[in-house]
């Protein structure tokens, strides 16, 4: 099999084609600005340099890769430009979809689990895949325009009736030169304000990311498919913070809010809330902050997979991982 992995020189993408070659795999790697190093090396990476969101860049990738093959497509933008993610992601994917076609292709969309609508949710409640999603609407009037974007992927996919698809909802993507994450809280100057709660964090490491990417690709399926990308050994915000504290020193400095207090002032500043950063307003302090439960039941029956250590021991091998390169 040939596996093309779109986004081949970014954070994801990359460990996708690390984990494929490791596999035995033959990877198309799809990069926009600067191939990676290390494919210069290994004959069984084929750089391939495209503009996916230029006309006619899906159908000449297509046009590439044979019968039987699979597409992980990883290439996504990563900022709140509307602009920018329905070019490069939205409009991207739909052409991806519509030169695809009815071929013999495999099709991995990694998504994000910022598509469900946690405003539809209550506290401690436990997301899966069938939890409700945001609605698909214009990115500027999303609830942020990145979780827009990802929204609207997913329903290109559906509603092009695609079959032998997945739709990977991976949480934050941790790993290597990436230890911290967005659900955290926020830095006010040297000091960092942890938004605490007793709920899951729905993090996903790097390696797992690509392991369930590489499995999907190699696993056929009815229709489309989706599945959360979850670690199993999903901390608490405290319990993140005392490994990354011990694993890389800091934050040094850090105080804890309880989540319930700090919703409480995001609603006594509702009527000023459009001037105020995402987590004083409510929707968006709701998805990112609000104690959760998360399942990742679909990903282990579907590809069998488990963490390859504790979080503890994901975070020093991450730690490590960054000492190496």
């Amino acid at each position: 099999m040939t596996v093309a992995i779109t986004g081949a020189n970014g954070f994801v993408g990359a460990a996708c084609v690390a984990e494929a070659r490791a596999q035995g795999l033959a990877v198309l790697a799809v990069y926009r600005r600067t191939p990676l190093p290390e494919w210069a090396d290994d004959p069984g990476v084929t750089p391939m340099q495209l503009d996916l969101g230029a006309p006619g860049a899906a159908a000449q990738l297509m046009q590439t890769l044979p019968e039987h093959s699979a597409l992980i497509h990883a290439a996504a933008h990563l900022g709140d430009d509307p602009k920018a993610l329905r070019r490069d992601t939205v409009d991207a994917t739909r052409q991806l979809i519509a030169a695809r076609g009815q071929r013999d292709i495999r099709l991995v969309l990694v998504s994000s689990i910022s598509v469900y609508d946690t405003d539809r949710v209550q506290p401690h409640e436990t997301i899966r895949e069938s939890s409700p999603l945001l609605p698909v609407t214009d990115l500027g009037a999303a609830r942020d325009p990145y979780a827009g974007a990802k929204r609207a992927q997913e329903h290109l996919l559906h509603d092009a009736d695609t079959e032998d698809a997945w739709i990977l909802r991976p949480g934050a993507i941790w790993g290597p030169t990436r230890s911290w994450h967005a659900l955290q809280g926020f830095w006010a100057s040297k000091l960092f304000v942890t938004i605490g709660s007793d709920g899951e964090l729905p993090l996903t490491h790097v390696d797992h990311m690509a392991r369930a990417a590489v499995a999907a690709a190699r696993t056929p399926t009815a229709g489309v498919s989706v599945v959360n990308v979850l670690d199993d050994d999903r901390p608490t915000r405290a319990r993140f913070l005392r490994a990354h504290r011990r694993c890389y020193g800091w934050p040094r400095l850090n105080v804890t809010v309880p989540y319930g207090a700090w919703l409480a002032l995001a609603r006594l500043l509702r009527p000023v809330a459009g001037k105020l950063p995402g987590l004083f307003r409510e929707p968006v302090l709701r998805a990112r902050m609000m104690p959760l439960r998360w399942s990742n039941d679909r990903q282990r029956g579907a590809f069998g997979l488990e963490d390859i250590d504790t979080f503890e021991g994901m975070m020093a091998r991450t730690r490590d991982g960054e000492a190496s390169q």
